[in-house]
């Protein structure tokens, strides 16, 4: 076992590795404008997964997917002339759903925000049903409010 601290060094080391690789080595026009955005390595240093997102629509990331599957022997090789590890870890491509999930955040955010408005807008000129303090105080409690004791006990 490696401690976690080398694990994420060696992770960020093959991100930067990856990344540089994809801009001046591999000429594959099915790459889009992809951007290596997280590495994490095993604890072992055996396997890399690493995340990217693609700027474009479906069928670019699909082809970017493609892509980047049939240069990974090629990544992998540049990986291992520029680590200092006993093996070279198999690297993994996943798609990074971070955008995606942060676009869809952002709709939902903006929906809430409209409602809150029309139910401020709502709200201006209204009044309270019950008047402005809704709820009894001990000085409202009188005598005349109490029920009678013979009327309680029947």
């Amino acid at each position: 076992m490696v401690d976690a601290a080398r694990a994420a060094r060696l992770a960020d080391r093959i991100k930067v590795i990856v990344a540089q690789a994809l801009e001046r080595r591999i000429k594959d026009p099915r790459l889009g404008f992809v951007t290596i955005t997280d590495a994490r390595v095993t604890n072992d240093l055996q396997h890399a997964t690493l995340y990217y997102t693609v700027y474009g629509d479906e069928t670019q990331r699909a082809d970017t997917a493609r892509a980047l599957e049939s240069a990974k022997g090629v990544l992998r090789s540049e990986v291992g002339k520029n680590i200092t590890a006993r093996l070279t870890p198999t690297l993994t491509f996943v798609a990074d759903e971070i955008p995606a999930d942060a676009a869809r955040l952002e709709e939902l955010l903006r929906v809430a925000r409209e409602k809150d408005e029309q139910v401020a807008a709502q709200a201006v000129g209204a009044s309270y049903a019950a008047g402005e303090d809704a709820y009894r105080t001990p000085e409202d409690n009188t005598d005349d409010d109490a029920p009678d004791s013979d009327s309680a006990r029947s």
